[in-house]
């Protein structure tokens, strides 16, 4: 399964030179828990999100998405109808779908 939260906060904390124990120290978690996390091996814990988008100078919104869409497809990967369940959300939440 991919992981877009990870990822992404990887990518952001490569990206602004700050280390693995800086951001670990920040979200008062130890360093191998957050390579846990970025490798997809843990959950990030979603009252994370705010402190993670003031270190990396990020969007909340943008973290939050890739951590619901990582939520998302944890909870219906395994599904034969997965992929309609999501279209019927959307649909409900007024959005267009194919």
């Amino acid at each position: 399964m991919e992981n877009l939260f990870g990822t992404k906060i990887r990518s952001l904390r490569e990206a602004s030179g700050i280390l693995q124990r800086q951001v670990a120290y920040h979200l008062d978690i130890d360093s191998p828990m957050l390579s846990n996390v970025e490798r997809g091996e843990r959950k990030a814990r979603r009252e994370w999100i705010p402190k993670l988008a003031q270190l990396l100078k990020t969007n909340e919104d943008e973290l939050l998405t890739a951590w619901l869409a990582d939520r998302i497809q944890e909870l219906v990967q395994d599904e034969k109808v997965a992929k309609d369940s999501i279209k019927a959300v959307a649909m409900k939440m007024g959005m267009k779908v194919k």
